[in-house]
């Protein structure tokens, strides 16, 4: 179950990142960590990874805007502002276009809502439906009910 303070974390880094001309790409609060993590997953709105430059220069803004609104002020933490680079899990119509064909992980709910897990080939993601090739049969899963499309090594038993 992701933090109660993730959506709002997002928003704030998603505003600060467009304001220096970068995309958010994810946000991770480790919460076992010693003192906490706060993970930003950013990248220049061309798709192209970020310096360690750029990733000091989004830093202290992003660091300062959080401690403005208070959002970790019960205890402390460190803000780590990275590049995703390649990501095993797929986020958004770039990643599903980027990796039609590729071999996927996907966990949905089924029609009884039970969480189900399967591995095929990634065909295409539509505005109400994951498409996935299984083994030579077309698989239709509800967009809505998609929880994680992952790139996967596939396996002998797919």
């Amino acid at each position: 179950m992701p933090h109660p303070l993730i959506p709002e974390l997002e928003s704030l880094a998603r505003t600060i990142l467009a304001g220096l001309g970068f995309e958010l790409r994810g946000v991770n609060l480790q919460t076992h960590r010693i003192p906490m993590t706060l993970q930003v997953l950013a990248q220049r709105g061309d798709g192209v990874d970020i310096s360690l430059d750029e990733c000091a220069s989004i830093s202290a803004p992003l660091d300062e805007a959080i401690e403005q609104a208070g959002l970790l002020a019960e205890e402390p933490y460190v803000l780590e502002v990275s590049s995703p680079g390649v990501s095993d899990r797929l986020h958004d119509d770039r990643d599903f276009r980027s990796f039609r064909g590729f071999p996927v992980g996907v966990s949905f709910l089924d029609a009884k809502g039970q969480e189900t897990r399967c591995q095929g080939l990634l065909l295409e993601r539509t505005d109400t439906e994951l498409l996935i090739n299984l083994r030579g049969r077309t698989k239709r899963i509800p967009r809505d009910a998609v929880l994680e499309v992952l790139l996967v090594t596939p396996s002998d038993d797919n």
